[in-house]
């Protein structure tokens, strides 16, 4: 299956497109994980993307398109992909329909995750990463770390990124109403969305997202 995944920041995008794609047995596809890995590595487009990132907006249609485009065209996504943080707006949806009609290729569903704005807000700003391993991350209040500040893991600081204070939190969300919304009417359009209520259990959420790819799938 070809699946796009969209949300607003703070809806589990990249914990669902992690779970789905291991259950369908396609590459999760994260343009911020590429995003990242430059960032980390401190090239050119890292320093770019950071900026863009740091002030709530959206890096350049340009850059993550091409990003997505040269993942796309790895062997392992011939059979099926799950695309997370692509495309965030009309333009980038559009350029995804011409690439994929040159290959002879659709996609299949679109996944619309849905949640409350104050929740995203809580979810976000309480957000805490460890500075030996962004993988390990902390809530404030859903999953608080023994010794405040500290990592549970490796004892390292806990600190909140720049792009998760409240402020940059309700910018992100005012470009994602002005910029991405709009790309479920888009997808709308061509029969392709499936709303799934985000709030709850982690596995109930996957469960109706699931359900919602079985249904689609059998239409």
């Amino acid at each position: 299956m070809r699946i796009v995944l969209v949300g607003p920041p703070g809806a589990g995008k990249g914990t669902q497109a992690t779970r789905l794609a291991k259950e369908l047995g396609i590459p999760h596809i994260s343009t911020g994980d590429l995003f990242r890995a430059n960032i980390s590595q401190q090239t050119e487009l890292g320093k770019l993307a950071k900026s863009y990132m740091d002030a709530g907006n959206l890096v350049p249609d340009e850059v993550t398109i091409a990003m997505a485009k040269d993942r796309m065209e790895q062997p392992d996504a011939e059979g099926g992909f799950l695309l997370d943080g692509f495309p965030r707006n009309v333009k980038q949806a559009e350029a995804l329909d011409e690439l994929l009609d040159s290959e002879d290729i659709k996609l299949d569903a679109v996944l619309d995750l849905e949640v409350p704005e104050e929740e995203v807000v809580k979810r976000i700003a309480g957000r805490r990463i460890c500075r030996n391993d962004s993988s390990h991350v902390f809530h404030v209040s859903y999953s608080p770390a023994k010794k405040q500040g500290v990592c549970d893991v490796c004892g390292g600081e806990l600190y909140q990124r720049d792009d998760d204070s409240e402020d940059t939190v309700r910018k992100r969300l005012e470009v994602y109403h002005s910029q991405t919304e709009p790309i479920i009417d888009y997808y709308k359009a061509q029969g392709l969305v499936q709303t799934i209520p985000a709030m709850g259990a982690v596995d109930e959420v996957t469960r109706r997202s699931l359900d919602a790819l079985k249904r689609e799938d059998g239409k």
